[in-house]
């Protein structure tokens, strides 16, 4: 493991404290669903760098907003056909 410094306003430290959340636990998971969101990484490795399961994982992401399926409603429409005519 690695350890790098980020400087941080001392009102987000008092912020993160007072809601008694680690702070190293919310940037690394922070980290870990923006590159999930971004597509840079999936949601097995995300789920592995949580220390979680794939599907609490993808459980937790959803409920923060971030989606399993990223796919306008046309395409899934057209995903849909497509599955039912094989």
């Amino acid at each position: 493991m690695t350890t790098i410094n980020i400087p941080l306003e001392s009102d987000l430290v008092s912020l993160l404290q007072s809601l008694n959340q680690p702070i190293l636990d919310s940037a690394r998971e922070l980290m870990v669903l923006e590159l999930y969101r971004r597509g840079t990484i999936s949601s097995g490795k995300a789920a592995e760098l949580l220390g979680i399961s794939r599907w609490g994982f993808i459980s937790h992401a959803s409920r923060l907003g971030i989606p399993f399926f990223e796919m306008t409603e046309d395409e899934f429409h057209v995903e849909a056909t497509q599955s039912s005519q094989l």
